[in-house]
């Protein structure tokens, strides 16, 4: 078996698990994802490896594979310019809109290993007095459950814990413990975090508020990304915003979701008249 041939293998196996493909240029970061599993499982190269997965006889091995090849990257306040509008004039905005409502949702899909929600948190609770009274429901999901582990612990490395969270934020909201940073209790009740694959059924009986999704659907194919935009569409309260990363789009791959008119970078839900056409929903006076 080729290396290519292995490779092209090992990202069908990664689309069936998650919906995610790989692109061209992480062929060396998953041979590197994967060493050291080979090492751990007495596998000797590539070959045997995909041989061994795709026979599917070891449902364990194929889950921390999958799991080594997903993209866990993320950070503290990742993209500060827009988390700033997010967690000042958008937050605010939807607080006002709903000042008769206790509970705001607000959803962060593809948290990876939890800094974005609680990136979310600790402005919240900066703001606390903004809040009072507010059921405020803070989710964050994920397909790994490795990185979900992390999440619900709040623990993280020197490198992490510098990367985007300011000092005084961190000693506030963290302690070290050893060579690792550990978050408050309070912080951690802020967050409830959960297993769940965008491309399927959508785990909220009610729409959420606001909803993040950064630099999740480069990564799926086109079927899978218009299928992952209509779940956010569905998930999404009419008069609610969205968040996709910096470098995506919804521009040609869905007619559901637009523009935000208010906020730049962010994304609402269209309105579907029942003549099954799309219209952008009213102005907020």
């Amino acid at each position: 078996m080729s290396g290519i041939i292995a490779y092209e293998k090992l990202s069908k196996l990664l689309e069936q698990y998650t919906g995610q493909n790989l692109v061209a240029n992480r062929h060396w970061r998953v041979e590197m994802a994967l060493k050291p599993l080979m090492r751990e499982n007495s596998i000797p190269d590539m070959d045997t490896l995909v041989s061994i997965l795709v026979a599917g006889e070891d449902d364990g091995l194929m889950r921390k594979c999958m799991e080594a090849m997903i993209n866990n990257e993320t950070c503290f306040f990742r993209d500060q310019a827009n988390f700033a509008l997010l967690t000042g004039p958008v937050l605010d905005t939807i607080r006002e809109q709903r000042a008769h409502k206790k509970r705001i949702r607000i959803w962060s899909v593809a948290c990876s290993t939890g800094q974005e929600p609680y990136s979310i948190a600790m402005m919240i609770l900066e703001n606390i007095e903004k809040w009072r009274g507010r059921d405020i429901q803070l989710i964050g999901t994920d397909v790994s459950i490795s990185a979900l582990e992390q999440a619900r612990s709040g623990r993280y490395s020197q490198f992490e814990i510098q990367r985007g969270l300011p000092v005084k934020l961190m000693m506030k909201y963290f302690g070290q413990q050893g060579d690792q940073w550990a978050a408050n209790e309070e912080l951690r009740r802020m967050v409830r975090f959960a297993d769940h694959n965008l491309l399927g059924t959508i785990p909220y009986t009610s729409q959420c508020d606001i909803i993040l999704c950064r630099n999740m659907l480069m990564y799926l194919g086109e079927d899978k990304r218009r299928l992952a935009l209509d779940r956010l569409h569905d998930a999404c309260a009419p008069d609610g915003i969205m968040m996709l990363g910096a470098a995506e789009t919804v521009i040609g791959q869905t007619e559901q979701i637009t523009s935000s008119r208010e906020f730049r970078g962010f994304y609402e839900p269209v309105m579907q008249l029942s003549s099954g056409t799309y219209v952008n929903k009213p102005m907020v006076a």
